[in-house]
């Protein structure tokens, strides 16, 4: 009897070493992939003591960047250049402006004669980190970004026979194209030069790029607490990789009717419905980096968030569904502090 009942006792021993054993084995590998991918960001008593970039959402921007420095030269003088416009009165830096953040600071910007654009202007800065251009990524390259805007009645109202006809008029125009170019001044050539430069306007070294390099001290304990609350609500979803943007397409309104709220919709409100005629495109915007953003009010494509408090509050709400207490609005908007970078070695 006894040998029959330690007989039982082993099988259903043997039964559940059988159901615990691979259990065991599954939350280990849970918790090893999961530690694996959480951000390494190692604490003690509070403090942040190593950072490693490998698992975080955000990559700083490298500090060389390779681009033909005459080209570069050459573009910096035609992206100030106001011929490139009908009136001879816009360049491409009165919207874009590199000593005010590459903006013009305006709800929306000014064209030739006055006219007033549908959307806010967006940074030049890092504009070549971006997958898409344009509010509503309507363009896939710089060049066609720039060709559009040449054209656009808004902006430079102008044409390239127009454009190649001033610039052939000039003596400097015609002797450095023909040292770059071989076949000189042609609208390819001009789109090439001004694109270089675009490309060149990079702002790497922020105090948050430092830290991310592993330099704790680059960025305060309130900054780093800034930087784990905009992860935790889940604002980094979209707002990540090397431009903190730029590399994605959003409906501006996920957890509440944006627009309706606002009132007074515009065509420009539509989004990248204007541009593809898909209904679930409406309301569809490029993903703004947040690099520089302390620099570049007023907010948005309507440019209606004068501050960034006001921002914030507004993409928690429409795009999380969430109301931030004032402590973790000031606190992120002490993070975005750290995005500012330096321009040809200078800070912003």
């Amino acid at each position: 009897m006894l040998f029959y009942f330690n007989q039982r006792l082993i099988r259903r021993f043997s039964i559940i070493l059988v159901a615990i054993v691979p259990m065991a084995i599954a939350m280990a590998f849970w918790q090893q992939t999961y530690h694996r991918q959480e951000p390494q960001i190692e604490t003690a008593d509070n403090r942040v003591t190593q950072v490693s970039t490998v698992n975080e959402p955000i990559q700083p921007i490298e500090s060389v960047v390779q681009q033909d420095k005459t080209k570069v030269a050459l573009g910096d003088t035609l992206f100030h250049e106001p011929q490139l416009s009908h009136t001879n009165t816009i360049s491409c830096a009165s919207c874009h402006n590199l000593s005010t953040g590459g903006v013009d600071r305006l709800v929306r910007s000014i064209g030739v004669n006055g006219v007033i654009n549908s959307v806010n202007s967006p940074t030049v800065f890092n504009s070549g980190f971006n997958f898409r251009q344009d509010w509503n990524g309507g363009f896939d390259t710089l060049e066609e970004h720039l060709d559009s805007a040449i054209k656009n009645p808004q902006r430079m109202a102008s044409s390239w026979d127009e454009i190649i006809g001033k610039l052939k008029r000039s003596p400097y125009y015609v002797k450095v194209f023909s040292q770059i170019y071989k076949d000189g001044i042609t609208s390819d050539n001009v789109v090439d030069a001004i694109v270089t430069f675009e490309r060149a306007l990079i702002t790497p070294n922020s105090r948050f790029d430092k830290f991310l390099r592993g330099d704790v001290s680059a960025i305060t304990e309130d900054e780093k607490e800034g930087y784990r609350r905009f992860k935790t609500y889940g604002c980094v979803s979209c707002h990540q990789g090397v431009n903190l943007g730029g590399n994605l397409l959003q409906k501006f309104g996920i957890m509440g009717d944006y627009f309706t709220d606002r009132g007074k919709i515009t065509q420009a409100d539509f989004g990248r419905f204007n541009i593809t005629g898909k209904e679930e495109d409406r309301y569809v915007f490029k993903v703004p980096t947040l690099r520089n953003i302390t620099l570049t009010a007023p907010y948005f494509h309507d440019g209606s968030a004068a501050t960034l408090e006001s921002a914030i509050a507004i993409m928690a709400k429409y795009q999380l569904g969430r109301e931030l207490s004032k402590e973790t609005v000031d606190l992120i908007v002490k993070f975005l502090t750290t995005l500012t970078g330096e321009y040809q070695g200078k800070p912003l």
